[in-house]
């Protein structure tokens, strides 16, 4: 029963973990890589779509991405769209593909990124804690119960306390190496 708490509990912290790797991914840092683009949704054929789905992003240099849509007449499209996500990015069209320079950042920018990674982290820590919380409120129920011993849920509240501490040294570790890679010019 407390492997089952611990274990429905860990895995909600590793979906946690994954969504603010993801969040960590997209905020900028001054170089061009893909997933700058995911929020760019593209009208494919009335259906909202990722820009992903539609096209090969690739990066050229630390300071461009090209995107080459699969379609010929797409290149209008995705620049309006890029444009319109509010990245701080404006698109060319070259041809075939479409470029999408990386400006460098500035001083205040690289602040304002690092505080969107702040405030992500501190989201991931919340939502770590809030699952300590059910986790601690299964356990404690479950002594109340009697389906475990007063010392069952010990070893389980300090398995729980011991995987929510791992968690926030990792959250803190992620933070701080985005910070870096952000304020590095």
């Amino acid at each position: 029963m407390i492997n089952e708490i611990v274990g429905d509990m860990k895995a909600t912290i590793e979906k946690t973990m994954d969504a603010f790797k993801k969040q960590l991914a997209g905020i900028r840092t001054g170089r061009a890589h893909a997933s700058l683009l995911d929020p760019v949704k593209i009208d494919y054929y009335g259906t909202p779509t990722a820009l992903a789905q539609v096209a090969n992003l690739t990066v050229s240099d630390a300071r461009t991405l090209v995107v080459k849509p699969w379609e010929k007449g797409l290149q209008k499209q995705i620049e309006k769209a890029i444009l319109e996500a509010n990245l701080g990015l404006t698109a060319v069209t070259d041809g075939d593909i479409v470029r999408v320079p990386v400006p460098a950042l500035t001083e205040e920018r690289r602040r304002e990124f690092c505080k969107q990674a702040k405030l992500r982290a501190e989201e991931a820590k919340l939502a770590t804690r809030n699952a300590r919380r059910d986790a601690n409120e299964l356990l404690k129920g479950a002594t109340k119960d009697g389906d475990i011993s007063e010392d069952e849920e010990k070893r389980g509240l300090k398995m729980v306390q011991d995987a929510t501490d791992a968690t926030v040294l990792h959250i803190d570790d992620l933070l701080s190496k985005k910070e870096a890679e952000i304020m590095t010019v």
